[in-house]
């Protein structure tokens, strides 16, 4: 299978047409063992931090382009295929999860 995150140019979003990052919850619950929505993320355009509920998050189809809410950077993507998830964070610089209190 080729890799889905090829063109990502391919895909034209409507602007202001998005939901937030709390999209995201169930299709990474499949990936990760903690809520992902709530970790704290840091964006390499522009460096700002916060929840990946935050982002503005555009799809569903071919997959969801999760972006920074303050420069619109593509900080995630998830193409999720029937028997496997695509992850893409190069848009983020760190990710912060909290684990037990």
């Amino acid at each position: 299978m080729s890799d889905p995150f090829t063109d990502e140019t391919a895909v034209a979003y409507e602007d202001g047409v998005y939901e937030d990052g709390n999209a995201l919850a169930g299709p990474l619950s499949e990936i990760f063992a903690v809520d992902i929505t709530a970790a704290q993320g840091c964006c390499t355009g522009c460096g700002a931090t916060g929840p990946i509920a935050r982002l503005r998050v555009y799809g569903p189809a071919p997959g969801l382009v999760a972006r920074c809410p303050e420069c619109g950077q593509v900080v995630l993507r998830l193409v999720r295929g029937p028997d496997s998830a695509w992850l893409d964070l190069r848009g983020t610089v760190s990710l912060r999860i909290r684990l037990g209190e």
